[in-house]
């Protein structure tokens, strides 16, 4: 007899879609149209996470990419409404730096990154995106340096 696992309280997460893309695969018969999506989930108190799945409707890969993001979820260290360090970081072609912000400052983030630090709760930070334009890069890069 198996062990029942946990449940796993579920912490009401936020969720935005960070990208939404109409992807195609040439088969003999044509092209096989699907769609991807990128989630950024996060609760708004240090907790966030994200996720890029396909599916063959835009509300499936939407879900499966929530289901992954949750799977993928991080605590991110905030000290007074902030990160506790510059910190620089290198994700393919997406550079990236962090800036710790002085109380009042606001997020001053361009796109996926904005997305990111709000779901994550951070209030006052620079960043930059230095490089490649790509949005799921950008998020993953993000991720990379929270990590830190």
């Amino acid at each position: 007899m198996r062990k029942k696992l946990p449940e796993v309280r579920d912490v009401e997460f936020e969720q935005k879609i960070v990208d939404l893309a109409r992807v195609t695969r040439v088969m003999a018969g044509g092209k096989r149209m699907r769609f991807r999506a990128c989630v950024v989930i996060g609760n708004g108190e240090g907790k966030v996470g994200y996720g890029v799945a396909k599916g063959a409707d835009v509300s499936i890969s939407i879900n499966k990419s929530v289901t992954q993001a949750k799977k993928r979820i991080m605590k991110v260290k905030i000290i007074d409404d902030t990160i506790p360090h510059e910190i620089k970081v290198k994700f393919k072609a997406a550079r990236l730096m962090l800036k710790p912000a002085p109380a009042g400052t606001g997020v001053i983030a361009g796109g996926a990154v904005r997305t990111v630090m709000e779901l994550a709760g951070i209030k006052n930070i620079v960043t930059k995106m230095i490089g490649s334009k790509n949005k799921i890069n950008n998020v993953k890069a993000t991720f990379l340096a929270l990590s830190r």
